[in-house]
């Protein structure tokens, strides 16, 4: 007696159309570059404190961000002044790079305006809170993995 069943021979047996063959193709390599895109390998463990230049006291809130053209990392000051840098994940670091350094949100918040909204009043000075105007620069290259760095306070308002 023959045997009658459909034969299997793995990919010999693929069948569909070319356009579906190629388009299968497409998305497996798809799959296989995104899956490595973002990978943090390679990333330099970056961390340091921010202090005021007048009296050494830790700047308490804010977020300091390390930027260029391409690429952007971030972390929050924390109430004694210290940060750590992350890409992906909180701490995680940056890729090697010359960065331009500067700190969002330093604010404390003070009465309300006409609305009821709080009053944010800045901690720093303004120049420090844009990458161009900042002064601060760092190239992460691995031998350095800490940056103190210290911020003039903002002028007094009336």
């Amino acid at each position: 007696m023959k045997d009658e069943s459909p034969r299997h021979d793995g990919f010999k047996t693929l069948k569909g159309s070319p356009r579906m063959k190629k388009t299968a193709g497409i998305c497996i390599i798809l799959a296989l570059l995104f899956t490595s895109v973002g990978c943090p390998s390679g990333l330099v463990p970056m961390s340091g404190r921010v202090t005021y230049s007048d009296n050494g006291e830790p700047l308490e809130t804010g977020t300091v961000s390390f930027t260029t053209s391409r690429f952007h990392a971030r972390g929050t000051i924390k109430e004694d002044g210290r940060y750590t840098i992350g890409s992906y994940t909180e701490d995680d670091g940056l890729p090697p790079d010359t960065y331009q350094i500067y700190v969002s949100g330093a604010v404390r918040y003070e009465g309300e305006d006409k609305d009821g909204r709080p009053v944010a009043v800045p901690l720093i000075d303004e120049k420090f809170t844009a990458p161009a105007t900042s002064g601060l620069t760092l190239k992460v290259d691995g031998s350095t993995k800490t940056l103190d760095f210290q911020v003039d306070r903002a002028p007094a308002t009336k």
